[in-house]
């Protein structure tokens, strides 16, 4: 994969995750993967019902994300911080944002609302997220071809153009929870381009034990797919927290956008620059990549 000035990276790696997180025996190991293959098995008799029954379809998504979200091991915790009138500026359709720690990070935000996501280009082949990817039509983004950058934005607008809603997550990759990224102002583009209010989300990943937040359900530097979920199927008491803040205005700079969405979901957040350095905002010459419509 080429490397560029947009390119966007984590410094996190396996120094980031926990030696001492609380952990299940090896029968529980196996009850919770037991619970996943039956979870995977439902997903094509939910999408059948949704293809049958559309207005059920959004129920019967988050239902399937539940199921293997209760079977990977992690809790759910949501909080909805926003007015009756703020809540209806995204009831029909919106441009989610959130910071992205995990491949689970997706089961969580489906298990509230379900959407179309933004995801890595590979993600069809992963082995369980793969076939809910495929069904949620996952949005895929090739972050090393540059110049494949308008075309997703372009699909982003087309979704949000319909209605639809659609899941992204700024920072272009995973960072371990306790520090983060900069909220990569492009996607933005979509919501300013159609006039659509921006959701930002507040996630986080708790361990109930010590009462604070873990590192543990991180995805980052080299490990591989399978090896993280096994490492987190074996975790105990981890509880996602979810916050819904008040939506943004769309405005008329993407660069303004997203700094709001930032300041919103990163407002009770202390990044400890000594653990990691933040990633300067980087943005691309509109001229070059987006056509105003």
């Amino acid at each position: 994969m080429s490397e560029h000035s947009w390119m966007p990276s984590s410094p996190c790696g396996d120094r980031c995750i926990p030696r001492s997180a609380e952990s299940i025996r090896r029968i529980g190991v196996v009850v919770r993967a037991a619970s996943a293959l039956f979870a995977i098995g439902l997903v094509p008799l939910l999408i059948l019902i949704g293809l049958f029954w559309p207005r059920v379809r959004s129920g019967a998504a988050i239902i399937g994300a539940r199921v293997l979200l209760a079977a990977v091991g992690i809790g759910l915790r949501v909080e909805d911080l926003r007015s009756d009138r703020e809540a209806s500026r995204t009831r029909n359709g919106s441009l989610v944002v959130a910071g992205h720690v995990s491949w689970t990070d997706i089961l969580v935000l489906t298990a509230i609302r379900p959407a179309r996501f933004v995801a890595r280009g590979d993600l069809v082949e992963w082995p369980v997220l793969g076939l809910l990817a495929r069904s949620m039509k996952v949005i895929p983004i090739d972050r090393g071809r540059l110049r494949a950058l308008p075309g997703t934005v372009d699909q982003v607008s087309a979704t949000l153009r319909d209605g639809g809603s659609v899941i992204v997550f700024p920072e272009g990759t995973t960072w371990c929870g306790l520090a983060y990224g900069s909220f990569r102002p492009a996607m933005f583009q979509a919501a300013i381009d159609t006039e659509t209010w921006v959701q930002p989300v507040r996630l986080r990943y708790v361990d109930s034990f010590r009462d604070r937040t873990t590192t543990s359900t991180c995805f980052v530097g080299d490990e591989t797919i399978g090896r993280s979920i096994g490492r987190i199927f074996r975790l105990r008491g981890i509880v996602a927290e979810v916050a819904l803040v008040a939506p943004q205005a769309p405005g008329h700079d993407r660069r303004d956008l997203a700094r709001r969405c930032e300041d919103s979901v990163r407002a009770d957040d202390v990044h400890d620059r000594r653990l990691h350095p933040i990633n300067e905002r980087v943005d691309i010459d509109p001229k070059a990549t987006f056509t105003r419509r």
